[in-house]
């Protein structure tokens, strides 16, 4: 009976270490790719001085995401600026809470003007109000990012 408690209690103890195991192991999203030679997302811009498009594999910190759906984040570039990233012919989304994790992703990083009704849009989608949205005027150059597959980690 003791040796029965016992072996019931060491099959209890395992399988919660796998699973607290499991929790902490990466997340894929869209196409599943791997987090080898990826560059620090800070050094894009530089990558990018010559050109307005460049295929890429990224890593870097989620600042933000849509809240709507997690049909879109942002990068912090490290330099002040955010990246947008959107994901491949709407195909997938992230979760909406993993704003502050590391990401690895693959796809196309561009340079590009966004017009104000878009930034307006990503704008409700990140909570902010009214009034803030109204605020937006004018078209920004922005770092953008069509991501093929992502890696929560």
């Amino acid at each position: 009976m003791k040796t029965s408690i016992l072996s019931l209690l060491v099959t209890i103890f395992t399988s919660l270490a796998v699973y607290a195991q499991s929790d902490k192991a990466p997340s894929y999203f869209g196409e599943k790719i791997d987090a080898e030679n990826a560059n620090d997302v800070t050094e894009l811009p530089e990558m990018m001085a010559d050109q307005n498009e460049l295929t890429a594999k990224v890593k870097g910190t989620v600042q933000a995401v849509c809240q709507a759906k997690g049909c879109w984040m942002d990068i912090d570039l490290g330099n002040g600026e955010v990246m947008k990233v959107k994901f491949k012919d709407y195909g997938f989304f992230v979760p909406k809470d993993i704003a502050g994790s590391n990401v690895v992703m693959e796809g196309i990083a561009r340079r590009e003007m966004v017009d104000v009704e878009t930034l307006q849009h990503y704008a409700e989608d990140a909570g902010k109000s009214e009034e803030e949205v109204a605020a937006i005027k004018d078209p920004e150059e922005k770092y953008t990012f069509e991501a093929i597959g992502v890696i929560v980690q």
